[in-house]
C-alpha cells in the first residue's frame, strides 16, 4: 500500500519519503532540515499506530505545519472523528482510488492547479 500512495504522490510532484511504523517515520522526521508539507498515515502500523504517531507530531511546534491524512481500512464513525480531532486534517478510507487521493490533496490545497483535479 506504501508503493501505491507513493506512486500517487510522485506522479503530483511531491517527493516521497517511507517509514515502516510511526516510530520509524518520527525518526524520519527528526532527520529533515524542516518538515514536510504531508504526512499519509494508516492507523494500523506496527510499534506506533498511526493515531499514537498524529498525537505525537501535534505535541511538536516543529512540526505542527505538517498537513496529516489518515489512509486507513478503519472505517467507524469514532475512530475517524477521533483522528480528526486529534489532528489530522483528511481521512481517506481504504480501497480508495488514485483519483480519490488526488481530491482530497486538491482540497487541502496541496495540488497545483495545473493537474485539472
Amino acid at each position: 500500500m506504501r508503493r501505491i500512495v507513493g506512486r500517487i504522490l510522485e506522479g503530483a510532484g511531491f517527493e516521497v519519503l517511507e517509514a515502516g511504523d510511526g516510530q520509524e517515520a518520527l525518526g524520519v522526521l527528526e532527520g529533515l532540515d524542516g518538515p514536510p508539507e504531508l504526512a499519509c498515515v494508516d492507523w494500523n502500523m506496527p510499534v506506533m499506530d498511526g493515531f499514537t504517531f498524529i498525537t505525537e507530531v501535534r505535541r511538536r511546534s516543529e512540526w505542527r505545519s505538517i498537513t496529516l491524512m489518515m489512509v486507513t481500512t478503519e472505517s467507524e464513525m469514532d475512530q475517524i472523528v477521533r483522528a480528526l480531532a486529534a489532528g489530522a486534517h483528511e481521512y481517506l478510507i481504504k480501497p480508495f482510488t488514485g483519483e480519490a487521493m488526488l481530491e482530497k490533496l486538491d482540497l487541502l490545497g496541496l495540488l497545483p492547479t495545473s493537474t485539472g483535479v
